[in-house]
């Protein structure tokens, strides 16, 4: 079993809205991933997408998207993106997905000897500038819900598991600093992190590793559409 990740897909079936006016690294950018998902990804891996899945604003748009989806090996676990305005709530979402699809919502999963967690997060307080009142409600609210799905895959840890979490907004600033998500991660003993969020008119680093613990940005445009394999 094998473990990739890729992120901000903004699937559109239903209502199409085309990607590539945000420049040419979007042109064809669903072929390119599907062609890359094929030939690296078998039935028994595991495809982890942090959020921005498509821009359907109702979760009865999303099937299409779904379905599309699902014709790909491996089994995909996805969590909510600041864009997945259909996703109302966990039991919802979770009763329309299709064969082989998990969503996670501050909880846990365990896949043989991975255990995969998760929540959106939001923009971090960024030193001198701080934050709008909204935003540091809705962080402070998304840092309770880091924990609980942190508490929750320890719970189900054993011995030799490893602890993948998955984040839609980064886990610190472009500055990299440590910060209080970086806390929580390395306090819960997790492995890897996969976020995304950020685009190609950003600058950050792909791959991290801080205090023993390795972050992967995985926006698809960013690793030039392309699955990246994180363990």
């Amino acid at each position: 079993m094998r473990v990739f990740a890729i992120s901000d897909l903004h699937l559109s079936i239903n209502n199409p809205k085309p990607m590539d006016i945000f420049g040419p690294t979007w042109e064809g950018y669903l072929e390119k991933i599907f062609a890359d998902w094929q030939d690296k990804v078998s039935d028994d891996d595991i495809v982890l997408m942090a959020g921005d899945f498509s821009w359907a604003m109702k979760l009865e748009e999303t099937a299409e998207d779904f379905k599309l989806i699902s014709k790909l090996p491996g089994k995909k676990i996805i969590i909510r993106g600041n864009h997945d305005y259909w996703w109302k709530s966990i039991s919802a979402v979770r009763n329309v997905l299709p064969k082989n699809f998990y969503a996670i919502q501050n909880d846990a999963l365990k896949f043989g000897d991975y255990i995969i967690c998760g929540t959106r997060l939001w923009n971090l307080p960024d030193g001198a500038k701080g934050q709008a009142e909204d935003d540091e409600k809705i962080y402070k609210r998304e840092l309770i819900r880091l924990e609980m799905t942190l508490q929750n895959a320890a719970k189900l840890k054993m011995e030799n598991e490893k602890i993948i979490c998955m984040l839609h907004y980064p886990p610190y600033t472009f500055k990299e600093e440590d910060n209080e998500v970086t806390a929580l991660l390395e306090k819960y003993g997790v492995s890897k992190v996969v976020y995304g969020h950020i685009h190609a008119y950003c600058k950050q680093n792909l791959v991290l590793e801080k205090a023993g613990v390795e972050y992967f940005l995985t926006s698809c445009d960013i690793v030039g559409n392309k699955l990246v394999e994180i363990d």
